[in-house]
């Protein structure tokens, strides 16, 4: 068994003034400010190399360590801080005899504060340099320096980040020297910079092996809390982002919840995509983390504008985002009532005064014009929560998942959905001179829908927008059957009687929506009757089945795409019922033959995307 240490004692203070500093970073934003500061307060400074050079260049009076320790540095640099005068000052324990007089008999100063950053190896690495050079990038001496600090947090203080240095200064200025809960901190992360780091070269160099990791090690900063969970009895929560990294999002207004960040990272997401596949504005409104509706920038037409409660006159003025956003939002305005949105692109006045009569929570968008900000921050007394994406955010290739003590890891999904996709295995009669660029676009705008929607899940799309999303059923042809009577919810919305409701004066947007849907469905209860008659000048004559069959003979151009394959005909057999002419799907199943045979019973036209897209 290996043998313990016991604890060292020495004098117990809680703020500890800073007489000497050692300096050594690789990251030099804010250094120079820093140790300006610290030099007005008559901080000794020890720097080495490039750091010290910097600080002189600016007029601050610094040592080199080689000075300070009475040894240069040799062996090309790997050997610098290794010494005894570098460690014995930051490990010696403060009122304690024996340390004391061994520093004073080796001529050992104390050392108050370090600060570091790392050799950028996992940047190194990043850039495709040789095994050599990622090699000589492993840092030796700082993570030692950094140890030793963090270790004796009673005494000294290890600064990692730039971000930390506005903290430092405020204490200091504060209290005279830094706090121990701060050095309590600045430890606690300082270790877990330290293993990660080593986590990344650990990986790295197993890799190089050709074999498994020993070890992963993810290292979290915390940035926020969240008020609760998913449910308000799941607290503690909150938010955090990869030591080193950052988050997607920057938060403009409003406090955004679990569920919200979620709703916000999948619904940018599929915009995102949306835009880059179709060159078109895209936007998308999300519930509970699936797409209730999403839609790219296609003009709408005259039924579509009395549908959606716009003169046709305002729709020709409308913005590619906001015309996205509006046939999103349209494509189960029920669904979407309380929705979180996303847009493609910038979001200007005529896309937020939209989002203004809407009940929406929130928006995330890669940026507002100041007249658009001003709008959305109005909203909800000031709580709508708005978000902009960092264009140079990069996620990590591969993603993790914590669930009941196991940690899932896979390769992000990161596959680019493109008209290639649609057109290089149409199997259906006429092959691909059978597909219009008006349906590849639908095709695409549909699987990149089911992409982002919680498996099993299919997705009907016409000109440009989706018109019916089943989510979340295990079995693929009841998702056909719940996204297809959103479909034909969405025909009917265009129906004479449903555009010829008459509602009394007061009856807000929601309520006329949620009305013209259970007009459609016409299932009342004599209680909920009485109640939804009462909104009407005239209460109107039902919407019969048989007017309904006959307006829906007409529907047609519907594209419908799956997460997966069609494992039998049922679902193309409902599909035909809401008008659909285009089938995109992996294929793949043993009923390939029985599937595409039915798509040519009903003149459908059916591409093998051979791109699974299941989402969990």
């Amino acid at each position: 068994m290996a043998h313990i240490l016991t604890a060292v004692s020495g004098s117990e203070a809680d703020v500890v003034p800073i007489s000497r500093a050692l300096i050594s970073v690789s990251d030099k934003a804010g250094i120079v400010e820093l140790c300006t500061y610290l030099a007005s307060k008559n901080v000794e400074l020890l720097s080495t190399g490039g750091t010290a050079k910097k600080l002189r260049d600016a007029g601050l009076n610094c040592i080199d360590v080689s000075d300070y320790t009475g040894s240069p540095e040799c062996l090309d640099g790997r050997v610098k801080t290794l010494h005894p005068k570098v460690h014995g000052g930051l490990l010696g324990v403060r009122g304690n005899a024996q340390h004391e007089k061994d520093m004073e008999e080796n001529g050992i100063g104390k050392i108050d504060m370090t600060i570091l950053n790392l050799y950028p190896f996992e940047a190194t690495v990043a850039k495709g340099a040789a095994f050599e050079q990622c090699i000589e990038n492993i840092d030796i001496g700082g993570p030692s320096m950094l140890r030793s600090t963090a270790k004796n947090h009673a005494f000294t203080t290890i600064v990692t980040s730039p971000d930390q240095y506005d903290e430092v200064k405020a204490c200091i200025e504060e209290h005279g020297g830094t706090t121990l809960a701060m050095r309590k901190r600045f430890a606690a992360r300082a270790f877990s910079l330290s293993a990660s780091y080593d986590s990344a070269i650990a990986t790295w160099f197993t890799k190089e092996l050709g074999e498994e990791s020993p070890v992963v090690t993810r290292v979290y900063k915390p940035e926020f809390p969240l008020k609760y969970g998913c449910n308000p009895h799941q607290k503690p929560a909150g938010i955090s982002s990869l030591l080193n990294s950052n988050l997607p999002f920057t938060v403009l207004n409003g406090t955004p919840g679990y569920i919200n960040l979620l709703d916000a990272a999948n619904a940018w997401l599929l915009v995102k995509e949306l835009r880059e596949a179709t060159g078109l504005a895209a936007a998308s409104s999300f519930k509970h983390v699936s797409p209730a509706g999403a839609a790219v920038a296609v003009p709408l037409t005259d039924v579509e504008c009395a549908a959606y409660e716009v003169t046709p006159e305002a729709a020709a003025k409308l913005t590619p985002s906001a015309l996205a956003y509006l046939r999103a939002r349209n494509a189960d305005p029920m669904c979407s009532f309380g929705d979180y949105a996303a847009v493609s692109d910038v979001v200007d006045e005529d896309t937020a005064l939209i989002l203004k009569k809407e009940v929406s929570d929130g928006i995330v968008a890669p940026g507002y014009t100041p007249e658009a900000l001003a709008i959305l921050k109005s909203k909800k007394g000031g709580k709508f929560i708005v978000l902009e994406a960092k264009a140079d955010f990069k996620p990590d290739d591969v993603e993790y998942r914590e669930v009941y003590g196991m940690t899932f890891s896979q390769k992000r999904n990161d596959i680019v959905i493109t008209k290639e996709h649609m057109t290089k295995n149409v199997v259906t009669k006429g092959g691909l001179d059978a597909l219009t660029e008006d349906a590849i676009r639908d095709m695409i705008v549909a699987s990149i829908c089911v992409k982002y929607t919680q498996s099993n899940s299919v997705g009907f799309a016409k000109d440009g927008m989706m018109v019916g999303v089943g989510a979340g059923q295990q079995s693929r042809v009841d998702c056909v059957k719940l996204a297809g009577r959103k479909v034909t919810t969405w025909y009917l919305r265009q129906h004479p009687k449903v555009l010829g409701l008459q509602f009394k004066q007061g009856v807000k947007r929601q309520e006329r929506v949620n009305a013209r849907v259970r007009y459609i469905e016409g299932d009342f209860t004599d209680e909920e009757r009485t109640r939804w008659e009462a909104q009407f000048e005239t209460v109107p004559e039902p919407l019969t089945a048989s007017e309904k069959d006959e307006f829906m003979k007409k529907a047609t151009g519907v594209t419908i795409s799956s997460d997966a394959f069609f494992p039998f005909r049922d679902s193309i057999d409902h599909a035909s019922k809401v008008g659909v002419s285009f089938v995109a799907q992996p294929g793949g199943s043993v009923q390939d033959e029985q599937v595409t045979n039915c798509c040519n019973d009903y003149g459908m036209v059916m591409s093998f995307t051979s791109v699974r897209l299941f989402h969990h």
